[in-house]
């Protein structure tokens, strides 16, 4: 056997499974916008859709591990291409922590339905699916720059994570004001609280999947490093 075809097969196995990351992302991001949803609608039915759906992202998590580390054995990779399946497996964790914060959501609607509390109780159900709607939108930021190992779009998911933050603490200071005002909203409201932390998480796994692709791209590990230096190296 050629060294082209070594060279060639081993590049076919490496889009296998970088192609195998983007599907679990997009269970994941399915994951919780169906939360979400059954959030916003009380859907029990929903709820128990998200959780059975939880099942899945493990499993696949499991396989791409599985395929990973035969790939590793088999071929040896060094440089960028070890780099790549380093990222391919920090990218798995973070979305299978991703499919646990949609099941999070979805156990709290359970939870809330089980204990008899009315859709119509005063809760931030929009400021929650706004939220939400910026989590998801860095998620997919996110699998776009490992699609392309795009750097700079990266960079941009880096840099609108405080926006997450922002809207986190904001929801945090509305839920204490309906604690406050109306005290049959602190078990519902505690639960709220919750749910914003698991969307708030949802933000942090997509900025450590943008660290992964600039770790691919430029070789530098930017965890725990400033936005400023992390341009610096970008650029």
């Amino acid at each position: 056997m050629t060294d082209k075809h070594i060279s060639s097969q081993f590049d076919a196995e490496l889009r296998d499974v970088s192609s195998r990351v983007l599907q679990m992302g997009g269970l994941a991001e399915s994951q919780v916008a169906q939360a979400m949803y059954a959030l916003v609608h009380f859907s029990g039915e929903t709820a128990t859709q998200v959780l059975q759906q939880e099942n899945r992202i493990n499993q696949m998590e499991v396989e791409i591990d599985t395929r990973m580390q035969q790939i590793i054995a088999m071929r040896q990779p060094a440089a960028g291409d070890l780099r790549l399946l380093i990222a391919v497996s920090k990218a798995t964790a973070n979305l299978e922590r991703v499919g646990d914060e949609a099941a999070r959501v979805a156990r709290t609607v359970q939870r809330l339905i089980n204990g008899g509390v009315s859709s119509r109780l005063r809760l931030p159900v929009a400021d929650l699916q706004y939220e939400c709607d910026l989590a998801t939108a860095q998620l997919r930021k996110a699998l776009d720059a490992f699609a392309r190992m795009d750097a700079n779009a990266a960079l941009d998911v880096l840099k609108n994570d405080d926006q997450i933050d922002q809207e986190f603490d904001g929801l945090l200071r509305k839920l204490v004001t309906y604690m406050m005002e109306d005290p049959r909203t602190i078990s519902s409201s505690i639960d709220m609280v919750f749910v914003a932390k698991a969307i708030e998480r949802i933000g942090d796994h997509a900025k450590n999947l943008a660290e992964a692709v600039i770790y691919v791209v430029k070789g530098t590990d930017v965890r725990h490093v400033s936005v400023p230096d992390v341009e610096k190296a970008v650029r």
